[in-house]
Formats: C-alpha cells, sequence, structure tokens
C-alpha cells in the first residue's frame, strides 16, 4: 500500500511528483528493480521510451518501450518532443515529453530505465524534478552470468555489452544514489527508502503553504 493512501484526504499536501532516474551497466538489474517498484509503488508509473531497436520475444510494445522506425525517431528529435535521446549499441532511445510533464503535475512520480547519456540529459532540462540511482553488479563474473542466462541476445551481443562495462561503471560519480545490486529484495527495499525520502521534500511538497496557513488562525474553544 502507498503510504499517502492511509492519510486522511483532509490532510494530505499537494505534491508535484518526481522523475526517479534507475541507470546501471546492461544485466546489473535495474530492469527487474523497476519492476519490483512498480508493483508495490501505485504513485509510480513508468516512462515508456521510443526506441529504434528490433522488439525482443519477451517485449510489448507500448509496455517496455514504444518500438518506432529511424525515420519517426528523427522527426521527434529534430522537433524537441523528447526530454533526452541517445544512441546505445547502434540504436536510438528517447523519452516522450509531453506525457511526463503531465504526470509530474498531477503528483504522479515517473519511473526511468535508462543510461547514463539519458540520465544526463533529464539533469540538464529538468533538474529540480530528476532523482538518480546508479547500480551496480556485485562483481564481472555475476554480470556476464545474468546477461548469458537472459538468453535473448547473441553471443556477440553479449560480448559487446560486457566490452561496454568499463565505460558505464565510471559515471556513478555522477549520481545522488549508488547501490550495489547484490540481493535484490534488499536493493529493492532501498529504492523505495530513496523515494520516501525524496517526496518529503520541501520544494515538492507545493500545496504546504496551503497546508500550513490555518495554523496562524487562532482555533475556536
Amino acid at each position: 500500500m502507498s503510504p499517502s493512501a492511509s492519510i486522511p484526504a483532509q490532510i494530505r499536501v499537494k505534491r508535484r511528483g518526481l522523475m526517479f532516474v534507475l541507470s546501471s551497466p546492461s544485466g546489473a538489474g535495474k530492469t527487474t528493480i523497476a519492476r519490483r517498484l512498480l508493483d508495490v509503488e501505485p504513485e509510480l508509473s513508468l516512462s515508456v521510451s521510443v526506441t529504434t531497436r528490433p522488439r525482443r520475444p519477451s517485449e510489448v510494445d507500448g509496455v517496455h518501450y514504444h518500438f518506432i522506425d529511424r525515420q519517426h525517431y528523427d522527426r521527434l528529435v529534430e522537433n524537441h518532443e523528447l526530454l533526452e535521446h541517445a544512441e546505445v549499441y547502434g540504436h536510438g532511445y528517447g523519452t516522450p515529453a509531453a506525457a511526463v510533464e503531465g504526470a509530474l503535475d498531477s503528483g504522479q512520480d515517473v519511473l526511468f530505465d535508462i543510461d547514463w547519456q539519458g540520465a544526463q540529459q533529464l539533469r540538464q532540462q529538468v533538474s529540480q524534478d530528476i532523482v538518480t540511482m546508479f547500480i551496480l553488479p556485485p562483481s564481472t563474473e555475476e554480470l556476464a552470468r545474468r546477461l548469458r542466462k537472459r538468453a535473448e541476445d547473441t553471443d556477440e551481443v553479449v560480448a559487446k555489452r560486457l566490452a561496454q562495462i568499463a565505460a558505464d561503471v565510471t559515471h556513478w560519480a555522477e549520481y545522488d544514489y549508488v547501490m550495489i545490486n547484490h540481493d535484490l529484495e534488499r536493493s529493492v527495499n532501498a529504492a523505495r527508502s530513496v523515494l520516501v525520502a525524496e517526496r518529503l521534500k520541501r520544494r515538492r511538497q507545493v500545496g504546504l503553504a496551503d497546508f500550513v496557513s490555518q495554523f496562524r488562525e487562532a482555533p475556536a474553544l
């Protein structure tokens, strides 16, 4: 149950949503953690990115990604309709802006499962709304095991992803929070703790001034 669900309506404070960014080397577990967060956090919704890469067998268009062709993608970039966009392993990825802004205005938090390039662009555009977390694997050996176990990529793609690790992990210092994903349950709980703390930040509780104003009046005896 969401913490706010048990709060009486008359004492709930209007809040602006936040953008919660999870990044990691491929196979470190960010997508699994993201799915678990969505299962247990009703106030959190997934930002569905567009991508030009082929759909994997387990993926559903419009749920995991919006799979589009290169021409459509380039048009979105040119029209500045993406909050962030990046080329990853030869394919384009990007975040549609309109849906995210609507969610934040309504007090809904938006989860992003994106790489460090996308996180940098989001930070440049919406620094007050963004909270970032970098997820590290326990070891290189464990990361390789996870990638091969996934069995959705060719050996060539797995080798390419492993070769990219050294470059990806150097960006950990750019994030607000960093954790090592050695235990899924602990990692999910840690991410939820970050959400709780960030939701309580004064600047996000945009309705506080109205709520506090009631205490300036002397109570009736």
